[in-house]
């Protein structure tokens, strides 16, 4: 018997998913754990697998696709089975977003019936949306919503909202073309808020791009916009004497014959400071502080998309060549997509290092629920005093972002003593 397949929950916090590729088209045959589709989702790109057998009859959600949790993506059934009366029963659930807002949701059916993207109609052939008006006449959308009609050039009088009674929200807004956002700007009748950009100042060809927010972008501008609001951040900064770090890392590299990179010595000496000053690897909760005896760090690495922060566990238990090892696989498993969610969660305390992109110093966002993440810039040659004489020296500044609700001032103050010890006196790191 033929029977939807909803999109499920592939990470602990999904609301919604993209559906990159489709492993299985329609009419192939699939079994139990046959994998189906790659689903881009607020940690990485997960498999979805499939939980039956039967055929795949029809797909109801192509790739691009933003799908929500619980939404429908295919019909299974057996081949040959008539999907009538299945996909248009199983899109009358809301729209996923990205969608293309219209005045009516259209059937799966139909919306998927063509594989070229529909061209979005102009604002003079777009209808007004009656349903997106309130009592008084007024377009039923928040201050937020709003700023970002203004920002994207859109009229909010022919947009359909999906919210409750028709209120338009921010998913409503996505899926529109540069093209398109300038020609609403200019077919829209005078507001009384400025938009941000004006078609007339533009010389032909120089048109803004709009690029729709990636499920990671989302996820990362959700995050941190939480962690500066709840979180009471204080930093504090230490400047570190690098030359023995520097020497010590020549002389690995030309010993062992590999690289271990500047940031795996941080990496390292981290662990060792926490041990030493276990206060600091810690989080707030509303009814305690936990203070863990594990010592999981989130190392920050750079993907297209921003920013994500693989998990190494146990560093406080692991040599130094374990570490770097495991942090190179991690790197390439996140700029490949393929982090799974045990390998992003759970982490006790961050680090972040943009020295090897020239930055000296800088203060990082702290990453619920950790209680600090430690900041590193560059390696910097300059003049220094040493025994009452100036000589050329190495530097290096790193800023500690605590939370004040866990960590305290003499709390971060301490793993930075240790920390700063460990990197000036570098063999403690290999010893360790």
């Amino acid at each position: 018997m033929a029977r939807v397949v909803d999109m499920p929950k592939l990470s602990p916090t999904m609301e919604e998913g993209q559906i990159v590729t489709w492993h299985k088209k329609e009419g192939d045959s699939v079994d139990v754990d046959d994998l189906l589709a790659e689903v881009e989702t607020d940690k990485a790109t997960m498999e979805f697998r499939s939980f039956d057998r039967g055929t795949l009859l029809k797909i109801l959600a192509p790739a691009g696709a933003m799908v929500r949790l619980g939404d429908p993506v295919a019909v299974f059934g057996n081949a040959g089975e008539s999907t009538e009366g299945l996909a248009p029963a199983a899109a009358t659930k809301a729209p996923a977003p990205g969608a293309a807002p219209t005045a009516a949701a259209p059937t799966a059916a139909a919306a998927m019936q063509s594989a070229a993207p529909a061209t979005p109609p102009s604002p003079s052939e777009a209808p007004l949306v009656a349903a997106s008006l309130g009592a008084d006449g007024r377009v039923k959308a928040s201050p937020y919503v709003r700023k970002l009609a203004r920002e994207r050039g859109l009229d909010l009088l022919r947009v359909s909202g999906s919210g409750t009674g028709g209120r338009i929200v921010a998913r409503d807004l996505t899926g529109t073309t540069p093209a398109t956002a300038i020609r609403a700007i200019a077919a829209a009748p005078v507001a009384k808020s400025p938009v941000a950009v004006s078609p007339a100042a533009l010389p032909a060809g120089r048109e803004p791009t709009i690029k729709p927010l990636s499920m990671m972008r989302r996820t990362i501008a959700r995050r941190l916009t939480e962690s500066k609001q709840q979180v009471p951040h204080f930093y504090l900064t230490i400047d570190v004497d690098a030359d023995a770090l520097f020497e010590l890392r020549a002389r690995l590299n030309a010993d062992l014959g590999r690289k271990v990179s500047f940031n795996d010595l941080v990496v390292k000496a981290v662990a060792v400071a926490i041990g030493r000053a276990p206060e600091v690897n810690a989080q707030f909760t509303p009814d305690s502080l936990i203070y863990h005896r594990r010592v999981d760090l989130s190392v920050a690495v750079a993907v297209d998309d921003g920013l994500v922060t693989p998990v190494l566990r146990n560093a406080d238990q692991k040599s130094l060549l374990q570490i770097s090892e495991e942090i190179q696989a991690l790197s390439a498993k996140a700029r490949d997509k393929k982090l799974s969610v045990e390998e992003m969660t759970g982490g006790t305390f961050s680090i972040s290092n943009l020295g090897m992109h020239g930055i000296d110093e800088f203060a990082a966002v702290i990453n619920p629920p950790e209680g600090a993440i430690l900041a590193v810039g560059a390696i910097r040659n300059e003049p220094v005093v040493k025994e009452g004489v100036v000589v050329p020296g190495k530097r290096m500044k790193m800023t500690l972002s605590c939370d004040h609700r866990v960590v305290d001032g003499a709390v971060g103050a301490k793993f930075l003593a240790e920390l700063r010890k460990v990197l000036e006196r570098p063999l403690q790191i290999v010893a360790s």
